[in-house]
């Protein structure tokens, strides 16, 4: 039976993270479904912003030894519990590409490179492959690629040290079994850094109950950190100090102040810091994570499916119709986003529906991917914006010039 509005009210009211959507400053009359690209801003993180402003203008440089300088650490002492990991193990520092980068030289350097191998995957995020790329060209290792649907263990060998995979793919937003893939790559003697890009503030996420040695991942989708905001990286308490991270820079020397000529490593996951940080991308982030801890991540996921699912029920018909791929994963293999595939017009359509007040993003080849942070969207949000996607597609607005200009950003 098709959704109606009276319908999807009553599941607002139903709804226990319904106050949540109060606590960010979304803009009148936009349906958001682009928080797995930039999540939402928290109310909280103006004030946050504007208080560490008015601290650089107050105490100027009193200000690193008022929070600024252990915030890579304090944030990511709040995030551990996000991802199953414990007080110690997560630092929020630089970007995504720039971890992967620590992580792959710290693996093969433990291991002192009796495998020369790093495997990534075909189809992935571009710059977690090319990352991979450009570290084995500058330390002499071969740069093996999984493809796209392939079986994981017909790439597996003696020669693998690492293998880089994101536990949820950004474009179809399917979710891998993050548990037994650990345990595959393990047993071969490989290790695996996992992207947690797209399921870290979306869905639960166990790095211990996994098995998970390393990871990654950004806090800017639906961490809601801000755009630009410092990315997170993993390394489970047993591999703390068995090597180099390669990016050896002053923050990550085990006494900065003392400007020794020589490099030492920090103990424990400090080591993995690099140069100064902007106290200013880190407060709003802060306040974020803050919010983040009143969060029962069980009721999170419930809803996440739950609005995928309603999006699906009220189009359903209208794909078909249509002709537009549905590429979304069943349920058991489902992110937090919806992902629908219209080769000559996809761009179009996107665009068309951001004129409306929803929005979505694109991906090339004619991809649409549409992103639900159940924090800030309602049931009705979700009903209105397929209201709005079948109205689009129905009426050919997509059609109109307009919508066929390509941004610089897509």
């Amino acid at each position: 039976m098709t959704p109606t509005l009276d319908s999807v009210r009553e599941l607002d009211r139903r709804d226990p993270l319904a106050d949540f959507k109060a606590r960010f400053a979304l803009p009148e009359g936009v349906l958001y479904l682009d928080g797995n690209s930039l999540g939402a801003q928290p109310v909280a993180a103006r004030a946050a912003l504007d208080a560490t402003r008015d601290q650089w203008r107050d105490e100027l440089i009193k200000g690193w030894n008022q929070g600024w300088f252990d915030a890579p650490e304090r944030l990511g002492d709040l995030l551990a519990p996000l991802l199953g990991a414990s007080t110690g193990e997560v630092i929020v520092s630089d970007n995504i590409t720039l971890n992967i980068f620590k992580l792959l030289g710290y693996i093969t350097e433990s291991q002192g490179r009796a495998r020369p191998v790093i495997l990534s995957e075909g189809g992935n995020f571009p710059t977690d492959g090319y990352i991979a790329q450009g570290l084995c060209r500058f330390a002499g290792l071969e740069h093996r690629v999984l493809p796209e649907g392939a079986d994981l263990a017909d790439y597996l060998d003696e020669r693998v040290a690492a293998v880089v995979l994101s536990q949820v793919n950004y474009r179809t937003g399917r979710l891998r079994d993050m548990a037994a893939i650990t345990a595959q790559v393990h047993e071969q003697g490989a290790e695996i850094v996992w992207d947690l890009a797209h399921s870290a503030g979306a869905l639960p996420v166990d790095l211990h109950g996994c098995g998970a040695s390393y990871a990654v991942g950004c806090t800017y989708k639906y961490l809601n950190g801000g755009p630009g905001a410092p990315a997170f990286l993993y390394v489970r308490r047993d591999r703390l100090g068995t090597s180099w991270q390669p990016l050896a820079g002053w923050h990550g020397h085990a006494a900065p102040f003392a400007f020794d000529g020589d490099y030492a490593p920090a103990p424990g996951i400090t080591r993995f810091r690099t140069g100064t940080h902007s106290a200013l991308i880190y407060a709003p982030l802060e306040a974020s994570l803050r919010l983040w801890q009143e969060v029962d991540m069980s009721a999170l996921r419930e809803k996440s499916l739950a609005l995928t699912e309603l999006f699906h029920d009220c189009l359903a018909e209208l794909l078909a119709a249509e002709g537009i791929a549905d590429i979304t994963p069943p349920r058991a293999e489902r992110g937090s986003q919806v992902a629908f595939v219209h080769p000559e017009h996809g761009y179009a359509i996107v665009q068309a529906l951001i004129a409306r007040g929803v929005v979505g993003d694109y991906r090339e080849p004619g991809l649409m991917r549409f992103g639900f942070a159940p924090l800030y969207l309602s049931y009705e949000d979700v009903w209105q914006a397929a209201r709005h996607f079948r109205e689009v597609v129905e009426r050919r607005e997509y059609l109109e010039v307009r919508f066929q200009v390509r941004s610089e950003v897509t």
